[in-house]
């Protein structure tokens, strides 16, 4: 396809999911699922318009895939509603690593020994499909700071802490192919890629959005006061995190995530926000009533509730794009067996089981559980992961043999929990 036919089916879609945003809302079906049909349609499956192959633009799509994870992750962590608590934060934790791990081992377990993949390309799957997605699960998100929903705060948490956990299995992977400095090192892998990484994330996000919110309160208090360009300080936090932790080998994505929670938090300490039993909480407003206390000065925010809605159009324009991309990079007939019973025993398996384990003890009451068992949308977080091991050189026959599964139950992902997700929370 041409540039200008890019522009005509990228404009025609958003056109389509603006004017209709009431009907998908009313209608089974989420945003990402009308994306994949239009990419599957025009893609190879149907009508070959186009065929967008992720060998070889593998670069473009990981930065692509990266920029809409890390806009995702500062819109969750700046929604969090209450400030960081062991109590509060216990589920979402035992979700973001325990869970996380149990669901890695049990896929490689099945692809080692039911696939017969090597060890590393099935420690390395397991880490590409585990992480669950901030992007695609909108449905089922944290919608504003005033969100109370227990089912929609963990699974939030969760995708906002699960992506950065999940890098340390990818590297596992790779090390054990041979492609990364893990390798035989299985110390050195603990000690740096998953303590250090994740230790020094939390440190360098919460501390960069601390302090931010403290100059931003700063600047608008004291005279001269200061006008603030929310979105460009924003966008400038996510970049300046994110550098720093790549420098230093933290993980990027647990660094902004957190650095969001930190910012709004810090905010609503200085603000002098009302307390409930649970600590600080921001007050449940409208769009519009948070737009206008955005603008009052006596409550200064960093990040005003405009600046987050351009992130949240920011995050559905990547998602549009990504998606619509997936689906010009399947082509039904060319799937690969093994997708099927890969997704089933994730999906139906591997998924419920590890966050059923994880939580035992967290006081989560046994259907929370299953909810949160089976909401495990996977998305451009695994894009990230595949096209990040195939930039490291994964050899042609296991690299394709990856896509096509990963792909394939990226897929089935956005179908089966797509349909099923407003059904089942509308009957809570």
């Amino acid at each position: 396809m041409s540039a200008n036919q890019w522009f005509l089916l990228i404009g025609l879609l958003m056109l389509a999911r603006g004017l209709a945003a009431s009907t998908i809302a009313r209608s089974p079906l989420t945003s990402a699922i009308v994306y994949l049909g239009a990419g599957l349609l025009m893609g190879p499956s149907c009508l070959n318009l186009f065929h967008f192959d992720p060998f070889k633009a593998s670069g473009p799509l990981e930065i692509l895939a990266e920029i809409a994870l890390l806009i995702s992750l500062f819109s969750a962590g700046i929604k969090m509603p209450v400030p960081f608590s062991l109590s509060r934060w216990n589920a979402p934790l035992r979700l973001a690593w325990l869970s996380m791990a149990l669901t890695v081992g049990l896929v490689a377990l099945f692809c080692y020994y039911v696939l017969h993949l090597p060890a590393g390309a099935a420690v390395l799957l397991g880490g590409i499909l585990a992480p669950t997605d901030p992007v695609l699960a909108t449905d089922v998100q944290v919608r504003h700071a005033g969100d109370k929903d227990e089912l929609r705060f963990n699974l939030t948490c969760e995708a906002g802490m699960n992506d950065g956990s999940a890098f340390p299995f990818v590297l596992l992977g790779l090390g054990m192919l041979h492609m990364g400095e893990a390798g035989d090192h299985y110390w050195r892998w603990l000690l740096v890629d998953v303590i250090w990484a994740s230790a020094a994330a939390v440190a360098v996000g919460v501390a960069a959005g601390a302090g931010l919110a403290r100059l931003g309160w700063r600047l608008r208090i004291l005279a001269p006061r200061h006008e603030i360009m929310d979105d460009l300080v924003g966008l400038g936090l996510i970049a300046v995190v994110f550098g720093v932790s790549s420098l230093i080998k933290a993980s990027g994505f647990l660094a902004v995530f957190f650095a969001a929670v930190a910012l709004r938090q810090t905010e609503l300490k200085l603000a002098g926000a009302p307390k409930d039993r649970q600590g600080l909480r921001e007050p449940e407003l409208s769009k519009s009533q948070a737009a206008q206390a955005s603008e009052n000065k006596d409550v200064p925010l960093v990040v005003s509730a405009e600046a987050l809605v351009f992130k949240e159009h920011l995050e559905r324009l990547s998602e549009l794009t990504l998606v619509l991309l997936l689906g010009g990079m399947i082509s039904l007939r060319e799937l690969p067996y093994e997708t099927i019973g890969v997704a089933a025993f994730l999906f139906v398996v591997a998924r419920p089981l590890s966050v059923y384990v994880g939580l035992i003890g967290s006081g989560t009451g046994k259907r929370m559980r299953a909810m949160i068992g089976w909401f495990g949308v996977r998305g451009i977080g695994s894009i990230f992961y595949l096209v990040y091991a195939i930039q490291a050189g994964l050899p042609p026959n296991m690299s394709k043999q990856l896509t096509g599964i990963a792909l394939g139950v990226i897929m089935l992902s956005i179908l089966v929990h797509g349909f099923s997700v407003k059904p089942l929370i509308d009957s809570r």
